[in-house]
């Protein structure tokens, strides 16, 4: 049986789910048959490529949706569901856009005839709110890019000097929408006075046309916004922390979090959803909801060095367990079982 894949993330600008895809198509390679939607169909135009011609242009076999969406009219389906942040958190979606998956991925989920996520916590709330059995739906969790990895110290003062970063400086990284909970980071980040001694918090990440707006528009003098950055920037900027701040109210995985790692970031994530899974025993973990955990966190781990410097060897160690090569088997073996 042919396997074919729902290309729409082609055109899609890549964060984590379009990483996802990504990643596992180029470990199955030759394996798997791209179905390429063209230039055309980004935003609105491409849902209707995705219900109206891909079913046209997938022949007799299987399709693999890898991006939370596909079309309604293949039953013989495998779709890959990372979170259902739009059922759970909806407020951080404009109107439309959590209104379309509302009424999309349940029905997907239903006539699929498996579902792939990346994380226990995620799995549970897909089976709680599509009402779909335990055994459909099949765990394969993310992995972390060779590409993340430390610097030397040679390479870290060229990546600065090219970045004209700050001085010493702790980095959050992540889309600028309410879910990543920046308006608390920022109120944290104020508690934690003499402790910052210099510090600048960074913050990577470009806002989305289907988030709502994070109110940054005029950050604290010791707060930078640094937009968009590429894999290789974002790299250099992980490894080159004091410490990586991820308090996030809701993730189906939080790649960030084992990037941070791979990176040799010391860690500092929230104790909520899927986070504690990924992050194991290598992260310090904060109440998300609580300005003062979250402050104490930072503190914790800035005015403690043997604790940045146990992170740090705990984090490389934890990220090693998650590969893309992993997930791209467990992928191909569900396939298998659906074949």
């Amino acid at each position: 049986m042919r396997i074919q894949l729902n290309g729409r993330y082609l055109v899609q600008r890549v964060t984590g789910v379009q990483r996802y895809a990504r990643e596992i198509v180029a470990r199955l390679s030759g394996r798997v048959d791209v179905i390429d939607p063209g230039p055309a169909a980004k935003g609105v135009r491409g849902h209707l490529w995705e219900q109206a011609v891909l079913p046209w242009r997938v022949q007799r076999g299987l399709l693999w949706s890898p991006c939370a969406t596909g079309p309604l009219a293949i039953r013989n389906q495998i779709v890959t569901i990372h979170d259902c942040a739009f059922c759970d958190c909806p407020g951080g979606f404009t109107r439309s856009f959590a209104a379309w998956y509302r009424c999309l991925v349940p029905r997907l989920a239903r006539r699929a005839l498996k579902i792939l996520t990346v994380s226990a916590f995620s799995r549970q709330r897909i089976c709680e709110l599509f009402r779909v059995p335990e055994e459909k739906v099949v765990v394969t969790h993310n992995g972390v890019a060779e590409s993340f990895g430390p610097l030397s110290p040679e390479a870290l003062a060229q990546a600065k000097e090219r970045l004209n970063l700050p001085g010493p400086y702790v980095l959050s990284a992540g889309s600028l929408e309410p879910r990543k909970n920046l308006q608390r980071l920022l109120a944290a980040w104020q508690r934690l006075g003499s402790v910052k001694n210099g510090l600048t918090l960074l913050l990577v990440g470009a806002s989305s046309h289907v988030f709502r707006s994070a109110g940054l528009d005029s950050p604290p003098s010791d707060v930078r916004l640094a937009g968009f950055a590429t894999d290789d920037d974002l790299r250099a900027l992980l490894a080159g922390a004091e410490a990586f701040v991820f308090p996030s109210l809701y993730e189906g995985f939080g790649l960030p979090v084992l990037e941070a790692m791979a990176c040799g970031a010391p860690v500092i994530c929230s104790s909520t959803t899927s986070l504690p899974e990924v992050a194991g025993d290598a992260a310090v973990l904060v109440d998300p909801m609580d300005v003062d955990s979250i402050a104490s966190g930072m503190k914790q781990v800035l005015e403690d060095r043997d604790l940045r410097v146990s992170l740090r060897q705990r984090g490389l160690a934890r990220a090693k367990q998650f590969s893309w090569d992993d997930t791209a088997n467990r992928t191909w073996d569900a396939f298998q079982s659906v074949v």
